[in-house]
């Protein structure tokens, strides 16, 4: 029945080395290649991760300048909602005062001088 095979609970032991792990020595030439490959590799690691560092100080200054550019547009819309607040105020005060709104009929012709003259800038 068993053609080989280990039977059920028995354990079957190999010897499997890994492939850094092999016990034959390895020559000169090998040696050379793999101090080769683990420089290239080194370089290639510090590459990268001056890659990172760079791309890392690329967003911070891009953040700074973001919050820099917000701070000034924040200061700006502070400055427009008071210019809106006192062009309000004084909207209503003219509101008060104003002929064409206080004239029961709208656009009489009276004779003299026009009252919109009064109310339009100068």
């Amino acid at each position: 029945m068993s053609q080989g095979l280990p039977a059920a609970g028995s354990v079957l032991h190999r010897s499997v080395a890994a492939p850094g792990n092999q016990s034959q020595p390895q020559s000169p030439e090998d040696d050379d290649r793999k101090v080769r490959r683990r420089e290239k590799n080194r370089v290639a690691a510090q590459r990268s991760r001056k890659k990172q560092t760079q791309k890392a100080d690329k967003l911070h200054e891009e953040y700074e300048c973001l919050e820099q550019e917000n701070a000034v547009l924040r200061r700006e819309i502070g400055k427009l909602t008071e210019e809106l607040r006192h062009l309000s105020d004084a909207l209503k005060e003219h509101e008060k005062m104003c002929p064409l709104l206080l004239c029961p009929v709208n656009f009489v012709s009276v004779p003299g001088p026009e009252p919109v003259a009064g109310c339009l800038p100068r």
